[in-house]
């Protein structure tokens, strides 16, 4: 895989750091959880069981996650389960994806693993190119099925890894393409939630479309110049 040259300076948005100075967090191991949401402790509770289980099935991985983690943070995402934002050096969660009755401390411990290891292979000077992309994400879910295979009860989450694996086989599902029709249909679903009126979502979905449209078009003019 290519190696890109990372930011000397990355800085979280204003956003993200008025959203972390509004949550409410403790620290596990030197591991800050927290979350935005207005009832916090079914939330960081949910995180401590993921943490624990990680903790006492892999402790070498959680070692290593300790180390390449600041933050596990829940907020409502707009079309992932988990993401790692290398700006805060978070590894997010989906809110509804956390509370959800059927989400068991064995899932979100391997959203938590495989948010790691992006944040250890961007340590590690790796970028998220789309040509890279279904490698890197290889990888990630080859972590999740190894962690799985050492949970008392992780049969169905090393078999959802298996089959999200599947999709990294032709490439196709992690263009820029794909993950921002993904993008869109996601985040309007979260706008839905959030109670955006519905006459107002077919405009925002004019105006992502443009957006990526615009987004596209800079992109290929750079890689031109280059």
């Amino acid at each position: 895989m290519k190696r890109v040259e990372i930011e000397r300076i990355d800085r979280p948005s204003i956003a993200d750091r008025l959203a972390l100075w509004l949550s409410t967090g403790h620290y596990v191991d030197g591991l800050w959880i927290g979350t935005w949401e207005d009832e916090p402790e079914p939330i960081l509770r949910r995180i401590e069981d993921a943490l624990s289980l990680i903790k006492h099935h892999d402790r070498v991985r959680y070692d290593r996650l300790i180390r390449d983690l600041r933050r596990v943070w829940v907020v409502t995402l707009p079309w992932e389960l988990g993401n790692f934002t290398h700006s805060i050096h978070a590894c997010e969660i989906d809110t509804r994806y956390c509370l959800a009755a059927t989400t068991t401390p064995e899932l979100i411990a391997t959203v938590i693993v495989h948010e790691a290891t992006h944040a250890r292979l961007r340590r590690c000077g790796f970028g998220y190119e789309e040509e890279q992309r279904p490698r890197i994400e290889q990888i990630c879910l080859r972590r999740e099925i190894a962690f799985a295979t050492r949970l008392p009860n992780g049969d169905a989450v090393r078999d959802q890894a298996e089959r999200t694996l599947t999709l990294c086989a032709t490439g196709e599902y992690w263009t820029d393409r794909a993950l921002h029709e993904r993008r869109i249909e996601g985040g309007l679903e979260t706008l839905r939630y959030l109670g955006v009126p519905a006459w107002l979502l077919p405009l925002l979905r004019m105006s992502l479309v443009a957006r990526y449209g615009i987004g596209r078009g800079l992109r290929a003019l750079k890689r031109t110049v280059r």
